[in-house]
């Protein structure tokens, strides 16, 4: 019987790797405490020290990810309003 493949979100890693860092306990302790592999704990823990600086850079990085769904959406209104408009004049050439 195969096992199903375990993922774990952004908070669960954050706090395992935090534990690590603060070194209260051992690695195989934490590993016991949250039942992940020590390695996966390492590994986890060198990724927060390596990217740490990321979280005070400016909101400028963190700003354009949401600029993106509001362009798409206005790309999606002026289609709209092309389709709305090609209809307005069949309809009034239809009248005239």
């Amino acid at each position: 019987m195969a096992r199903t493949r375990r993922r774990f979100d952004a908070g669960f890693k954050a706090r395992v790797a935090l534990e690590a860092i603060r070194g209260l306990k051992t690695i195989s302790e934490l590993a016991k405490q949250f039942h992940v592999h020590p390695n996966q704990i390492t590994l986890w823990k060198k990724q927060l020290l390596s990217d740490a600086e990321l979280v005070f850079e400016g909101t400028s990085a963190k700003s354009a990810p949401n600029d993106e769904p509001e362009v798409a959406e206005l790309y999606e209104h002026i289609g709209r309003l092309k389709v709305e408009l090609e209809w307005l004049k069949t309809k009034v050439a239809e009248n005239s």
